[in-house]
């Protein structure tokens, strides 16, 4: 048998309507990482859709419950499929947890735990995040086992069911299983391509950082008219404070939170990629850093956010001054910049500009590391030749990706250069009503997998010890 028998078989899989057919009973089960009444399907899940079909590959899977027991976080499961300990070792990962159905306010005809076809689309909550991201992962290593009887090469995997919650529970549990889940590389599928015509590459994720600013003057609300002019309000105080951390058009203002990491090598490998060309919103070009293109401004810079603020009542304004306004922040960064010292820097620039009064208060959850693999890593280049040679396309190449995931765990715990192929695309509505994927970029991604994966059992990179990231 010959790769184009494994890329055969995958297309043959997707074309028979067994990946839709797998996918609707994947979607069937409620896994709301963000509801407890539903944390027993978080269980079923992994126990009932995911370990049978990893022992009948040959996995040996363990599922463990979160060791962060005050989390709720969701259960894992670690699967190992060792063929021979000479052969090169590949982790990929998934999530099986979803973001709350929001079953009102999907458009008529369709339901978020239903699977619904219309057109090229199958809608449903979680298809694009992340059930067929790792179904399709799954069924390429099935298509290649049994062509070939074997992979030739060794398999590791991890499923958690917390991801849309931070995540809890991951890390830890990657450092308590470190020697079991080692590896010579991550290969895993997560987010969305650049285009919908173009495999997409991405080899880390932006780091998040959040945190609130508080101003609280005193104690109840004053009328306006009584004490406008004599109590000094919070609203405005806290609104010309975050007016500082940057100017009209976004640019950040402290020195400490500009990145220094966008390199020539790393603008080279972004400036050109399509960013916003597809989909809506139209990317605002009088924003962000100036003298960046919008893929360099998404992907190797850093970027500061107002999510939400509030002061008074929004809901029924009175005739008062309120005592006290909130924004909750969040600052997207690339490696390079020291977050350590991210807040100490805010509040520097706080207090040279007179904001004594503003108190920054530490999120607990929403904070995520930043990864990024060189470009030029043996891996990257070996992933992006066999990805041309099984789509004619050249797949675009992302240093890190805008958004964040878990990427640390891998990057920095287990110390593995870390490459995603994400089988979705940006206007796929991950998080909204009417989530859905595309049938060409799963067919197209069955393909493509079952290509890398036959190509791995073949042969390999001659890899650096180190991770490569820059």
């Amino acid at each position: 048998m010959s790769r184009k028998d494994a890329i055969e078989a995958a297309t043959s899989y997707f074309d028979s309507g067994s990946l839709q057919s797998e996918l609707t009973a994947l979607v069937a089960y409620r896994s709301e990482s963000q509801n407890p009444k539903q944390a027993a399907v978080l269980s079923q899940y992994l126990v009932e859709a995911i370990q049978p079909r990893l022992v009948k590959m040959g996995f040996d899977c363990t599922i463990y419950d979160n060791p962060v027991a005050d989390s709720g976080g969701g259960p894992f499961l670690l699967g190992t499929r060792i063929e021979d300990p000479a052969l090169p070792t590949v982790l990929t990962y998934g999530h099986g947890d979803v973001i709350w159905g929001q079953d009102s306010e999907w458009q008529e005809g369709l339901a978020p735990f239903t699977l619904t076809e219309a057109d090229d689309h199958l809608y449903g909550r979680g298809t694009a995040d992340n059930k067929v991201q790792h179904l399709i992962n799954i069924a390429a290593l099935e298509s290649v086992l049994a062509c070939r009887g074997k992979l030739g090469f060794n398999v590791k995997i991890v499923l958690e069911m917390s991801e849309e919650v931070g995540s809890p529970g991951l890390a830890e549990m990657m450092q308590m299983h470190r020697d079991t889940m080692m590896a010579d590389v991550l290969i895993a599928s997560d987010g969305p391509r650049l285009s919908a015509d173009r495999p997409t590459m991405f080899m880390g994720a932006r780091g998040g950082l959040m945190f609130d600013l508080v101003v609280d003057l005193r104690t109840g609300a004053h009328h306006s008219g009584n004490w406008g002019g004599l109590l000094a309000d919070p609203a405005m105080i806290l609104a010309h404070a975050l007016a500082s951390i940057t100017d009209k058009r976004g640019q950040l203002q402290i020195p400490g939170w500009r990145p220094t990491s966008l390199t020539p090598k790393i603008s080279a490998a972004l400036r050109e990629l399509p960013v916003g060309t597809n989909s809506e919103p139209t990317v605002d070009m009088d924003w962000g850093e100036e003298g960046l293109t919008p893929a360099e401004r998404a992907y190797g810079w850093n970027s500061f956010a107002v999510l939400a603020m509030k002061s008074g009542m929004p809901e029924a304004p009175v005739n008062a001054i309120a005592p006290t306004a909130w924004a909750c922040c969040q600052l997207r960064y690339v490696v390079g910049p020291d977050i350590d010292n991210a807040l100490p820097a805010l509040r520097h620039h706080l207090d040279a500009g007179g904001f004594e009064k503003v108190q920054i208060r530490t999120a607990e959850k929403g904070i995520f590391s930043a990864t990024r693999l060189d470009p030029d890593h043996p891996w990257v280049t070996y992933v992006q030749a066999s990805l041309t040679e099984t789509t004619g396309k050249t797949p675009h190449v992302l240093p890190n990706l805008a958004g964040s995931l878990p990427n640390e765990c891998f990057a920095d715990i287990l110390g593995l250069p870390t490459i995603w192929i994400p089988h979705s695309y940006l206007g796929c509505n991950q998080h909204a009503p009417n989530a859905h994927v595309l049938k060409p970029i799963c067919r197209e991604a069955m393909q493509v997998m079952a290509g890398l994966f036959w190509d791995i059992g073949t042969s390999t990179p001659d890899t650096p010890q180190d991770t490569g990231k820059t």
